[in-house]
């Protein structure tokens, strides 16, 4: 009888073990489908509130459009006219110049392997089927030496242009939006050349909304105008400290600079 009492206790406990972890299971995964839908939603919400100088759509960097501004809030998997046109012209069908081979861009190094969000992220696809994702030259040389990083969770879920990571600089909040939809599985620091390494949803990197090839010298150029425009004090002309390739931290070199606004300008946050 004792030992009936002894399984029948044990069965139960086990039982109520597996519900309570299949419980909190599900109640994660509906607090992240929130968060990931909640994101989704402000992005889609505040993209029009963009500038239109800073919703230029990816194929008038190619001169594929004289003037074009993206209706899709930079996800090209919604937009039939990028599909069409890649179709007709791969992203990397354009020559590049020999200075665009070896990924320097205004002294800065955008390397060719990588994938470009508009907001400043890379994602870099690896054998393992994992990404990394980092911090692209222009946008480290911004937040340079930050005050703080505030990176997810590994475990996490990070969705396309929802925020991957932030970083508090100068007392600007800089949410880095995120190139892709992943799972995270490791963080890192920029010592490492990398801030996250993500599972891609589907298993592999769905690169459609983001740079590379001949796109990135264009549209590095313009990113270049902007920050010269952000960096210039009210009625004055934009110029860069040094002729115009950017110091290794930007901020020193602008210490009057409203680097809130700076940073919401280069970022993509209206």
């Amino acid at each position: 009888m004792l030992s009936h009492v002894i399984f029948l206790g044990l069965f139960y406990t086990v039982l109520a073990v597996l519900s309570a972890t299949v419980a909190l299971s599900l109640f994660r995964a509906a607090q992240d489908f929130r968060v990931r839908r909640a994101e989704a939603i402000c992005w889609q919400a505040t993209f029009p509130d963009l500038p239109a100088r800073e919703r230029v759509c990816r194929h008038e960097f190619t001169g594929e459009f004289a003037h074009r501004t993206c209706d899709k809030a930079f996800d090209c998997r919604e937009c039939q006219t990028h599909a069409a046109l890649v179709a007709e012209r791969p992203p990397d069908a354009a020559p590049l110049s020999r200075e665009a081979h070896q990924g320097e861009i205004f002294g800065l190094e955008f390397p060719l392997d990588r994938y470009y969000h508009r907001g400043h992220a890379w994602a870099h696809p690896q054998p393992d089927g994992t990404v990394t994702v980092g911090l692209d030259a222009l946008g480290a040389r911004l937040v340079a030496e930050p005050d703080a990083i505030e990176l997810p969770a590994v475990g996490s879920h990070i969705q396309t242009n929802g925020a991957a990571w932030h970083v508090r600089k100068r007392g600007a909040d800089v949410r880095i939006l995120s190139p892709l939809d992943g799972e995270v599985v490791a963080t890192s620091d920029s010592q490492n050349g990398w801030y996250l390494k993500v599972k891609p949803d589907g298993g592999q990197l769905d690169a459609r909304p983001l740079l590379r090839g001949a796109e990135i010298r264009p549209w590095i150029a313009r990113e270049m105008e902007r920050l010269q425009s952000a960096l210039a004090p009210a009625g004055q002309a934009p110029t860069m400290a040094d002729g115009g390739v950017p110091v290794d931290d930007i901020a020193a070199s602008y210490p009057d600079a409203d680097w809130d606004a700076v940073c919401s300008e280069i970022f993509l946050q209206p």
